[in-house]
Parts: C-alpha cells; sequence; structure tokens
C-alpha cells in the first residue's frame, strides 16, 4: 500500500509550480474579471448582468423585477461569485452619477453622490435601461459567439452586439494582476460621430479625430483644465487631466462673498469634500471661511462656502483647489482587451476596433437573414409546385396509406426535398383559397428580392458601412443629450501663480550657487566702457557666474555640469534686492555636492518642433526633442551622458533648421547645421561638434542667423560682433575658423554666442562688478582681430560670464541665452 501512495506523488519544483499557478491566475483575473473587452466595453460581470436581465425579459418596456431575483439568476447561471460583489456592480449600473449613460434603470435607494450605500438588493428593483437595450439588439440572429457557462450547462455570450461604441462612451476602471484600466465616459453623440467619420476616411488623424471627441464627458459634469493631457492620453492611451469642480463667486446682500459650487469633479463624494474643508478649516490651514453648508435638493447640488467679509474669494478658491477634491487628476490608462489580450489602446484604435467588431456584427446578422429567407423560400417554392397541381397532390396523398409514403410519393413525383414535402404535409386547407394562394406568391416574390438585397450587402463592403452609419444615426438621434463637462483653455496644473503677477525678471547664479531673481529694470543702461554697478553681494571667493532675463511664470530648466536637468518656475526663485547675495541652489532643487549649474534654459511651452542642443567642453555635442523634458520629477533627469572628464556647459533651444557656431578658448570656431547631429533619447553622450588642440577646450555656442552678428569677450574685458557671413559652413567635427586673435593683452577667448542689435549685453567680473551696454555700441570687425574693450578689468580680476539680454524698452520678446 506504501509503494502504491508513493508511485503517487510527483516530485515537483515549487518555484515553477508558484510561477506557473500565479500566471494562471493573472490571465484568469485579466481576461475574466478586471479589464473590459474592446469590442463592447464591459468586464465579463456587466456582460453576464445585461444577459441575464434580457433571458429573463426584464427589458425596458417591461415591470420592474426584484434585485435580488436578478442576482440570483446571474450567480446561479453565469457569475460563481459572491452575491454582492454582482449587486454592487448592478448598483453602479444604475448610479446616474457613476454612468454616463446608465445601463440598469434603478427603483428604489441606489445610493448617493454623498456616499451613501444603496438599499439591500430585497429592496429595490431593476430592469434594463432603454439604451442598454442597444447593447442586446440582435443577440439572437447569431452576430455574436456563445461560450459555456462556468459548469456547461448554460450558454452565455463571449461578447454583446454593443450597437454603440460603450467602452468610450460609458469608460472603465478595474485593477487587475500587474496592470490596471482608467477610461474615462464621453458623450454619445460625439463618439458616434467620431466613428462615422472614422468609417468614411479610415486615415483621419487624431487632431480631425478630437474635433468630434474634443475630451472625456462626466457624468457629474465639472471642468477639464487645458487640452495637453487629453491629447497625450488620445495619443498614448496614457495620460492625465485635471478636474475642477464648476464654481461660481456670489455677492450677498450684506457685502459678503459666497463661493457656490454645483459640480464636482468624477467620483469624488461630496460629504467627504464637505468633512475635508471643515477640517481644514478648524486645523487653521484655510483662513476666512465663515460657514459651509449643502443646499442640495431634488433641483441639483449647491454646496455653499461663507467667505469672511475681508477675506479675497479667490485666493480662498484657489486653496480649495490646491488643498481638496474640488480639483482633482484622472490619470487616464486605456488598457482593453483586444482578441483576448491586454492591450493600451489610442482613441484611434479604439474606435477602429469597434468599427471592425460592428462590420462582423452586420455580415454575421446579414448571413443569418439570408439563410433564414433562403429557408423560407425554398419552402414557398415547395408550396407554389403543390398549388401548380393541387388536385394530383390531393390525390396522391389521399391515396397514401402513411404520411412517410405521402412525403416519398410528393419527392419522387414532383422532385420536391424532404423539407419541402412535409411543408406540403403540414399546410392547412385554408391556404387553398385564391387569397392564400396569391399571399404566397406576393411573399415569395418579396424574399427574393430581399435574398438579393442581402447577398448584396455580404458582397461589398461600403454597404455593410452604410448600414453600420445608418443604424448609429438612428441611436445618437434617439438617445443623445448635451455635453456636461466643459473643457477650457488653460494651465494642466493650476499653482499659486494665478496670484502672481507676469512680470520680466533676471535670475542670477554664483559660482557657489546662490541664487536670487530681480525685476529686469534693476539695471540701467551704460556707455561702453563704464566702471558698471554691483549687482550681487558676493564672498571673496564667489562671483556671478550665471545670469539670464524670463518672465515670473515661465519654466526655467536647470542644467548642470553632470548633464542632469532640473526645472522649477520662474516665481519659484526667492525675489531678494540688488546686493543680496541670494539663497543656496541645492535649497530649491537636489543638486550633489560636487555638482553645480553650468547652464539655464527657460521655456515658455514644451512642444515637439523645438530642440535642445547641448554642447560640452571637450566638445562633444547632441541635440534632442525638447517635448522629452515636459515631464520633469522633482529629483532631476538625465539630460545627457557626460564622461568623467568633460563637463556640460551650453544649452540651446532651436527650430531644427538652424546653423551652429561652437567657439573655443584658444579662438577657433566651426559653423555647421544642427541636422548634422541627428535627434537623440535623454541619456545618449552625443557626437563631436569640433576637433580641439590638447591645450583647447569650448566656451560656447550660438545660433548662426542671418540678422545676427557673433560676439566674442575675452578674460581681459575685449570683445567684438562679427558678422556671421563671415563662418562659412563646415562638416561638423573639423578643427574649424579662427575667429579672434588671442594675445597677452586681450586674454584667452572666455564666450562666444550670437547677438542682435536691439539686445543689452551684461558682462560680469569674478569680483561680482556688473556693466550692461547696447549690443549695437560694441564694434564690428573681422574674425582674426582682437577687439575693443568692453569694460575696464582691475588687477586681479577677470570676466567671468556673459549675458544676452533683450531691451525691455522693445515690444517683442525672446528667449535669452543662459551665459
Amino acid at each position: 500500500m506504501a509503494d502504491q501512495d508513493e508511485s503517487r506523488v510527483k516530485p515537483v519544483d515549487i518555484g515553477q509550480q508558484m510561477r506557473s499557478s500565479f500566471l494562471d491566475y493573472a490571465m484568469s483575473v485579466i481576461v475574466s474579471r478586471a479589464l473590459p473587452d474592446v469590442r463592447d466595453g464591459l468586464k465579463p460581470v456587466h456582460r453576464r448582468i445585461l444577459y441575464a436581465m434580457n433571458e429573463l425579459g426584464i427589458t425596458a418596456d417591461k415591470a420592474y423585477k426584484k434585485s435580488a431575483r436578478i442576482v440570483g439568476e446571474v450567480i446561479g447561471k453565469y457569475h460563481p461569485h459572491g452575491d454582492s460583489a454582482v449587486y454592487d456592480t448592478m448598483v453602479r449600473m444604475a448610479q446616474d452619477f457613476s454612468q454616463r449613460y446608465e445601463l440598469v434603470d434603478g427603483h428604489g435607494n441606489f445610493g448617493s453622490v454623498d456616499g451613501d450605500p444603496a438599499a439591500a438588493m430585497r429592496y429595490t428593483e431593476a430592469r434594463m435601461s432603454k439604451i442598454s437595450m442597444e447593447m442586446v439588439r440582435d443577440i439572437r440572429k447569431d452576430t455574436i459567439d456563445f461560450q459555456p457557462n462556468y459548469d456547461d450547462s448554460e450558454q452565455e455570450p463571449v461578447v454583446l452586439p454593443s450597437r454603440f461604441p460603450n467602452l468610450l462612451v460609458n469608460g472603465a476602471s478595474g485593477i487587475a494582476v500587474g496592470m490596471a484600466t482608467n477610461i474615462p465616459p464621453h458623450q454619445l453623440g460625439e463618439v458616434i460621430d467620431a466613428v462615422l467619420a472614422l468609417s468614411k476616411n479610415p486615415e483621419i488623424t487624431l487632431e480631425e479625430l478630437m474635433q468630434y471627441i474634443p475630451g472625456p464627458d462626466f457624468p457629474t459634469g465639472g471642468l477639464i483644465l487645458g487640452r495637453e493631457g487629453i491629447k497625450r492620453a488620445y495619443r498614448t492611451g496614457r495620460g492625465s487631466i485635471i478636474v475642477r469642480a464648476r464654481v461660481t463667486i456670489e455677492e450677498q446682500k450684506n457685502g459678503k462673498q459666497s463661493i457656490v459650487v454645483t459640480e464636482l469633479p468624477y467620483q469624488v463624494n461630496k460629504a467627504k469634500l464637505i468633512e475635508r474643508i471643515a477640517e481644514l478649516v478648524k486645523d487653521k490651514k484655510l483662513d476666512g471661511i465663515t460657514d459651509l453648508r449643502d443646499e442640495s435638493d431634488r433641483s441639483g447640488m449647491r454646496m455653499v462656502i461663507e467667505v469672511r467679509r475681508d477675506a479675497n474669494a479667490n485666493v480662498i478658491l484657489n486653496n480649495l483647489y490646491k488643498h481638496t477634491g474640488l480639483q482633482t487628476s484622472f490619470g487616464i490608462n486605456t488598457l482593453a482587451l483586444v482578441d483576448g489580450r491586454p492591450q493600451v489602446l489610442t482613441l484611434k484604435e479604439c474606435l477602429h476596433y469597434y468599427l471592425v467588431f460592428q462590420e462582423s456584427v452586420i455580415r454575421r446578422r446579414t448571413q443569418f437573414e439570408l439563410k433564414k429567407a433562403e429557408a423560407r423560400a425554398h419552402i414557398l417554392e415547395g408550396l407554389r409546385i403543390a398549388l401548380d397541381h393541387l388536385d394530383e397532390v390531393i390525390t396522391l396523398i389521399r391515396n397514401s396509406k402513411t404520411t412517410d409514403i405521402a412525403r416519398e410519393g410528393l419527392m419522387s413525383q414532383f422532385s420536391l426535398t424532404e423539407i419541402q414535402a412535409q411543408a406540403i404535409l403540414d399546410m392547412r386547407l385554408q391556404r387553398l383559397t385564391g387569397l392564400e394562394r396569391e399571399k404566397i406568391q406576393q411573399e415569395y416574390e418579396e424574399l427574393i428580392r430581399r435574398i438579393g438585397e442581402l447577398k448584396a450587402i455580404l458582397a461589398d463592403e461600403q454597404k455593410v458601412l452604410h448600414i453600420i452609419r445608418k443604424e448609429l444615426r438612428e441611436i445618437k438621434d434617439k438617445y443623445n443629450d448635451q455635453r456636461r463637462t466643459e473643457i477650457t483653455v488653460g494651465a494642466d496644473m493650476i499653482e499659486d501663480e494665478d496670484l502672481i503677477e507676469r512680470e520680466e525678471i533676471v535670475i542670477t547664479v554664483s559660482h557657489k550657487g546662490y541664487v536670487k531673481r530681480m525685476p529686469v529694470d534693476t539695471y540701467k543702461s551704460q556707455n561702453r566702457g563704464g566702471r558698471g554697478i554691483q549687482g550681487m553681494g558676493t564672498n571673496e571667493d564667489d562671483f556671478v557666474e550665471h545670469i539670464f532675463q524670463t518672465n515670473t511664470h515661465h519654466h526655467v530648466l536647470f542644467f548642470t555640469n553632470k548633464g542632469r536637468v532640473f526645472q522649477l518656475k520662474g516665481y519659484e526663485i526667492p525675489e531678494l534686492g540688488r546686493t543680496a547675495k541670494g539663497i543656496p541652489l541645492i535649497n530649491l532643487i537636489q543638486i550633489d555636492k560636487d555638482e553645480y549649474i553650468s547652464a539655464f534654459f527657460p521655456v515658455e511651452a514644451f512642444d515637439g518642433q523645438h530642440y535642445l542642443v547641448f554642447l560640452t567642453k571637450k566638445g562633444i555635442t547632441k541635440r534632442s526633442s525638447l517635448i522629452d523634458f515636459a515631464n520633469i520629477r522633482k529629483g532631476g533627469l538625465f539630460a545627457i551622458t557626460v564622461h568623467d572628464d568633460d563637463e556640460l556647459i551650453a544649452v540651446r533651444l532651436t527650430d531644427g533648421k538652424r546653423h551652429l557656431i561652437v567657439g573655443t578658448k584658444n579662438g577657433m570656431a566651426i559653423r555647421y547645421d544642427e541636422n548634422d547631429v541627428r535627434p537623440m533619447g535623454r541619456t545618449a553622450a552625443g557626437v563631436k561638434a569640433i576637433s580641439l588642440d590638447p591645450d583647447d577646450e569650448v566656451v560656447g555656442m550660438g545660433i548662426a542667423d542671418d540678422d545676427k552678428d557673433v560676439l566674442i569677450v575675452t578674460e581681459n574685458g575685449f570683445g567684438k560682433r562679427t558678422a556671421t557671413e563671415e563662418y562659412r559652413p563646415q562638416t561638423r567635427g573639423g578643427k574649424g575658423l579662427k575667429t579672434c586673435n588671442i594675445t597677452e593683452k586681450n586674454g584667452k577667448m572666455i564666450n562666444l554666442r550670437t547677438v542682435s542689435e536691439d539686445e543689452d549685453l551684461m558682462i560680469i567680473t569674478a569680483n561680482g562688478v556688473i556693466i550692461r551696454m547696447a549690443v549695437a555700441d560694441i564694434s564690428r570687425l573681422g574674425r582674426n582681430t582682437m577687439g575693443v574693450t568692453l569694460i575696464r578689468v582691475d588687477k586681479g580680476d577677470h570676466v567671468a560670464a556673459v549675458a544676452r539680454i533683450q531691451n525691455t524698452e522693445d515690444e517683442t520678446e525672446d528667449s535669452p541665452e543662459e551665459s
């Protein structure tokens, strides 16, 4: 006996067994529980609820039935899970604040936006909603496949015919194993219009589709801030949008103001929101709120927040957006099952797969109707033959002893099939009247015409698409409503900048990393050769190294010598006086101890049409798309891989069509087309821009426009302008041309950049002396010259940095280059 027991024991690798079992479980959750099908937008439990209700006859035109009866049918036949799971799902399908178009028509307490639970299933009643009837329409016309249920005792649909694009219309959310989906709901008419447009133009672009579907449409209304998040989600399948409550500020008779909320962001619990606001007021994190009450009733939502007389309602509202659910982020992840496999889908792919599915539904329905029509026509052909030979048929039947003999006689004598012969035997005597015979003939002729139409549909894809369009338009006409969620033009993120004035500023950073901002009018233009004014108080061993002009609301990208990039808004940099030292930049961004800022770049907006061009001290360059830097986390990102013996020294913004000029310490320069450098990813190391002598290094880079000059500045305060035309384009990686005659008097080149006559220039010495002058006052000289004096440098001092600044009296704006 022991030997037999041992023979049953199979040694199994536990690691392999765990891996195999978990994968089976994961796939079961993904395919059979958590993710919707791209065709009908339903998870299995939703599909089973609707199918069970349809099978029970609890349709939109029938009476309500107890929810417990529906739940029992679902778990007994199709969904072997807990009754609460099924009932909770059915409750959500009946909530007008959860579903954009409810698939279940609930009768009784089905919960509220305050988070109140639904009544027990024995108290509530339900039936299919009118629009959910479109989900199961034609289900008995062989439009979809069926599969055995969990115990092989019943058949259940693999997918519902879904005569409207439910995946986008009602959205979906679910957490599987290792993946999750979160698809927002949309407006029915807009989605149908997009499907119609795609059916007419398969090559339609995302921009064209977004003319029909501008964005999600939540059942609770609200506002979506900005379109960039929507576009990214539609283009890639993943994105994030900011949803804000609909709020108005009302003036009271006593002069006080009230903030009135009439719509909330999707899935925000109103009762918990009120609790959260009360908690913030109690903890004194929100000041200026005197009363908070919920005045919602049958006519709609109304939440009133009374503001103290001396408080600014807009400031309080901005804080409410920042700290409460009045503003939320909705993360879009369009993950659905395509042919049983999870796939992240773009907007166009969602519409495409639905359209392909509907073509299959129409073809299968047409094939079903054709088969049915041909079977009926076959019988009518037999009846016509019988009526044409009526006396002989009656005689044959009368003389036959049994039904089988009569059937065989009909088949042999009149060349009929068994089906036709049986139909003749089953024919009632009243069909022999003249009127009935005409009806048979008329029915037969109509069937022959119908068969021709059905065959024509099956042979022509355009006819199939025409039927889809016609039926979708009918659904739109029947169920379309107004859009509820407004899409507003504005920033995707709401910060305190709403209350910060837009103004031009100058940002300075010292060699030791002290940073500050000042109004741009702090500096007054001086004549060339002047002594300058003190621009920053510094320690003896510190000096101003970088300076540039930007706007308080623009992004500022900080590039370090190690190739990392960080991001701040202009207003996030503290404003200090002209002689103040500033605060350590390390307090604002997370740079390492041996890392320092080597370049800056102010950016108004991120897009895919512009590029960042990088240059290192060893002459290595790289070009990357600006959009690659749109989402920089707080800890920074690597913008370029820099070798240990090299440093990043310059960054420029281009439109992809520019020539670049690179200058070196020993007075050499090279001009080349930026397209000689192919676009690379963020972590790429780059390629050679210029070949350097052993004792040489790169000092600067400029964009070579025809209307600009090349400016060089040396360490002893000399400089000049040279026409860009004097630098002929060369192949990237060469030695370049001479751009400055380097002598002991003027010293090594400290900077090279390109400038326009309408700009001002700032020159900063190591001792912190700053001079501002007009570029037009700087002499224009040839390449092989040493330049003229721009700033008189004291003994022991030298030029440390140069910045190009747009003249503030000029109405045009230009993004300044970092020094």
